[in-house]
């Protein structure tokens, strides 16, 4: 009996060996794979004296998500599309934050594809990264549990040293806030907080309740609007002293109600990117029609530049003589990389010689696309390269 259970003993042992064998054989495995054969997203460096990044968050949904590198400032617009985003954002972030601090975030609006990056109880982006000061929105009437998760997570971080402000208090320059943040010594960079009249008066929509704010570098201008709606901009126009801008983020994802006639010839942009991707079925069915970027969005922005810039595409399938989302799981959070890449990770650089697009994939203009080619109708401002 002794002797059995010794040879028992020298068996367990030899299993132990053979599993800790072939762990070591996995984890080589993945390290030759990681560092020799796996391909990663190509990195593009911040250069210039602003750069402007609209990152690619993992899956085929609408969200924003804009790193800003200023100088020495990180600058982190809003954080979509969902909670299965923060994995892509912090692997994109941490390229480029040397000290895991976040300078200054700024979270347009209650909506989760803007939000949840920063509503994840033990894993937020706020738990990631340290942050200097938030700036929020006024005025919201979301009650959902994704914006009472955000609310804790910005409160522990203000707990341990951030400040917050709202837009409004950075607008008026009160209880803390700023309206011009200097982001250079030489007070060539700046962020401005602009007016919305919707950060004080009830809106018919929690788009309208976006912060909106404009960089300037010396004296060019870059301007981002959150989700802000038609009522909303128009409003933008009256009470700001707005002009033309190098790079516009396009309105609600490029939506329809977004980038109308009188916002688009206030600030005539040179540049546009629509943080979306093209042809997703997530708020719209109608791919020729409804799907970011909208037809009319393409329409609006035409009198003013062709320079326009969309990150994915949804994988389209052809189904029995239509076009058909290759996934049509109703289950949007585990869906993950269903899609395909049109420009990848897009960033917009200013430096004293000029602005220029540097793209992940390619820098191929929206209507050079073949997606837009089948799916959208070019405008007669627009001319096929």
């Amino acid at each position: 009996m002794a002797r059995r259970r010794y040879r028992r003993k020298k068996l367990s042992l030899t299993s132990i060996i053979l599993s800790i064998i072939l762990l070591l054989i996995i984890i080589a495995g993945y390290y030759v794979y990681n560092t020799y054969f796996k391909e990663e997203e190509p990195f593009i460096e911040a250069k210039g004296d602003i750069s402007f990044h609209f990152v690619m968050l993992g899956n085929e949904y609408a969200g924003d998500c804009v790193y800003v590198k200023a100088g020495e400032n990180d600058i982190l617009i809003d954080a979509g599309s969902n909670t299965s985003s923060i994995d892509d954002i912090e692997n994109y972030l941490n390229k480029y934050v040397t000290d895991d601090k976040l300078e200054y975030v700024i979270v347009t609006h209650a909506h989760e594809d803007h939000i949840a990056g920063f509503a994840e109880e033990n894993g937020s982006l706020f738990d990631l990264f340290e942050v200097g000061v938030i700036i929020d929105f006024p005025k919201t009437e979301s009650t959902s549990k994704l914006y009472s998760t955000y609310q804790a997570e910005r409160s522990a971080e203000v707990s341990l040293g951030a400040k917050h402000y709202n837009a409004l208090d950075c607008y008026n320059n009160i209880n803390g806030g700023q309206r011009i943040f200097n982001l250079s010594d030489d007070g060539n960079i700046k962020l401005e907080i602009l007016y919305n009249y919707f950060y004080d008066h009830d809106a018919s929509t929690e788009n309208n309740y976006s912060v909106c704010v404009q960089f300037h570098h010396g004296p060019r201008k870059f301007i981002f609007t959150g989700d802000l709606e038609e009522k909303g901009e128009e409003y933008l126009v009256d009470y700001n002293d707005l002009s033309k801008v190098e790079l516009y983020k396009a309105g609600h994802h490029g939506s329809s109600t977004s980038s109308c006639e009188k916002f688009m010839s206030a600030i005539k942009p040179n540049i546009s990117v629509a943080q979306c991707c093209a042809g997703s079925v997530e708020y719209s069915d109608d791919i020729k029609k409804g799907t970011f970027p909208t037809q009319s969005y393409i329409d609006a922005i035409a009198p003013y530049t062709e320079k326009v810039y969309v990150p994915i595409t949804i994988d389209i399938v052809q189904v029995e003589g239509q076009d058909t989302p290759s996934d049509t799981s109703d289950d949007k959070y585990d869906n993950k990389g269903n899609y395909q890449l049109l420009n990848g990770n897009i960033v917009v650089i200013s430096e004293e010689s000029g602005v220029m697009v540097e793209c992940s994939n390619n820098a191929t203009l929206l209507k050079d696309t073949a997606w837009f080619k089948n799916y959208r109708t070019l405008p007669n401002d627009w001319k096929v390269a």
